[in-house]
């Protein structure tokens, strides 16, 4: 099997994320990467495009940690998941991939600046 590398930002478009939490949880984490053969770079970067493409597992745990936590209430996570599942519909109904759907955006954007 051919390892395929993941993308690295260009260093002029960069940004960095950064959040506070306990040693432990940090050494966990390394633990957990070291065996899984990520570094903490791939692993956020991984998290925010499962994040950004709506990958539906992540969406699932998402939703529960939400829950768990009381970060949203149920009709707004319930309302959240009908967007995403619509949105999936279009997609398909239409044919449209991600960058068409970007350009459509871009243009409404263009004409409609105060939107």
């Amino acid at each position: 099997m051919t390892k395929i590398k993941q993308p690295v930002p260009d260093p002029r478009e960069r940004k960095k994320f950064m959040f506070y939490d306990t040693g432990k949880r940090q050494a966990d984490l390394r633990i957990r990467l070291k065996y899984d053969g990520m570094n903490q770079s791939q692993f956020f970067r991984s998290m925010i495009s499962g994040y950004l493409e709506k990958d539906e597992a992540l969406l699932d745990y998402l939703d529960r940690y939400k829950e768990k936590y009381r970060v949203q209430g149920q009709k707004k996570r319930l309302g959240n998941k009908f967007l995403v599942k619509k949105g999936r519909q279009v997609e398909k109904e239409f044919g449209l991939n991600e960058n068409e759907i970007e350009d459509i955006f871009d243009i409404m954007e263009k004409e409609f600046p105060e939107i």
